[in-house]
């Protein structure tokens, strides 16, 4: 996820494709937090009804149930901005991997192709923010479940589009994730940590997109052999 900042930062051809995506962000993470605030009472009285005791159970559902919701909030905000702004991300995401590689990666089944496997996997994150929300009502066990269940989520959304431009179908994308597990659980940590974190949230959509196509191509890169690795880094 850092690397994803620092390479945009550090490119300034890649800020025009990155301003739409992160507008979009900014109007969604704020619609979502909203949203949680109006819902923390209804879903309050629905848990807790009224009159009902203060008790160390009551009093942890009370607190899961605000993290949560605030939780669930900016992961359904950031789920409707990616969806939002699919074709921007993806077309940095594109730029980001020709950039690497020297050149366009693309042995998917053509663009439509891509673009309906990148809005299935981003379908498949909006899904997930409900799950979100549903697991951190479970008192102490609760919210770290939430955390991995929305990482692994984030994770395989933002890999998408590279994995896609490789041809991957849907049932191979997630056996990806499964063989690299850790890393990818890793990367989606880190970016549900950023959309708390002031300012460096208005730029998780393009940082995601572009620290996901910098995942796929690291991993991608450990597994060539030594040999071929080295003639690519030096033909001579």
């Amino acid at each position: 996820m850092l690397a994803g900042f620092g390479f945009l930062i550090r490119r300034p051809s890649l800020w025009p494709l990155a301003i739409l995506p992160a507008l979009i962000a900014i109007v969604c993470l704020a619609g979502g937090v909203l949203l949680a605030i109006y819902s923390v009472g209804w879903i309050e009285n629905a848990i807790l009804p009224a009159g009902s005791r203060l008790t160390t159970l009551s009093f942890l559902l009370t607190i899961t149930m605000y993290i949560g919701t605030i939780v669930a909030g900016l992961v359904l905000g950031l789920a409707v901005a990616l969806l939002l702004s699919a074709p921007a991300l993806e077309a940095l995401s594109s730029r980001v991997d020709a950039m690497v590689r020297g050149g366009a990666v693309d042995h998917s089944r053509g663009w439509k192709w891509e673009m309906a496997q990148a809005f299935r996997g981003t379908v498949y994150f909006l899904v997930a923010a409900p799950g979100v929300l549903l697991l951190t009502l479970i008192p102490v066990i609760g919210p770290p479940l939430a955390i991995l269940w929305g990482s692994y989520a984030l994770a395989f959304q933002q890999t998408d589009a590279a994995l896609s431009r490789r041809g991957l179908t849907f049932a191979e994308r997630r056996a990806w994730h499964a063989f690299w597990k850790l890393e990818c659980m890793g990367f989606g940590a880190a970016g549900l940590i950023t959309l708390v974190v002031p300012f460096a949230n208005f730029l998780v959509g393009p940082a995601l997109a572009v620290g996901g196509t910098l995942l796929v191509l690291e991993l991608e890169d450990q597994l060539i052999p030594p040999d071929v690795a080295a003639t690519k880094a030096d033909p001579i």
